[in-house]
């Protein structure tokens, strides 16, 4: 006899498998997912530069489309998350300006920087062509 002919020698056993669940790919994606969004949030402040603004009674709160100037303690000027010189900020703000016109302007300014750098900045954005100039503070509690 050939082997093809004679089955009978071979035994067939049905091999029960129990279903299971693995859990690994899912948990890799999990944490994939906690990588990602921890990269892709930013942990600075808006203006590039840390500022402490003063506190007011009187603060408001105003659009968040505006465009955020920033002066530091030392009087450096930070917009976009850059420092620029005073001719350079008016470059940018005419740029955003002529492209949303009406577009805000807020001007963080830390407590401690001086009121002159303060008015020449806001001096730049008026040249500029900003119509909506205000200065941030801190809603003080009552």
């Amino acid at each position: 006899m050939n082997d093809i002919d004679d089955v009978s020698e071979f035994s067939f056993r049905e091999i029960k498998r129990t279903p299971e669940i693995n859990i690994s790919p899912m948990v890799d994606m999990v944490f994939l997912l906690l990588i990602f969004f921890l990269v892709s949030t930013t942990f600075s402040s808006p203006t590039g530069v840390e500022v402490r603004k003063p506190k007011a009674k009187t603060a408001v709160s105003l659009s968040r489309e505006s465009v955020l100037v920033a002066v530091a303690r030392e009087g450096s000027i930070h917009i976009n998350n850059r420092r620029v010189d005073l001719e350079t900020l008016g470059g940018i703000v005419k740029d955003i300006i002529s492209q949303r016109p009406g577009t805000p302007v807020i001007i963080v300014a830390d407590k401690e920087s001086f009121t002159g750098r303060i008015i020449q900045v806001m001096d730049e954005c008026k040249r500029a062509g900003a119509q909506n100039i205000s200065l941030a503070a801190l809603k003080e509690k009552d």
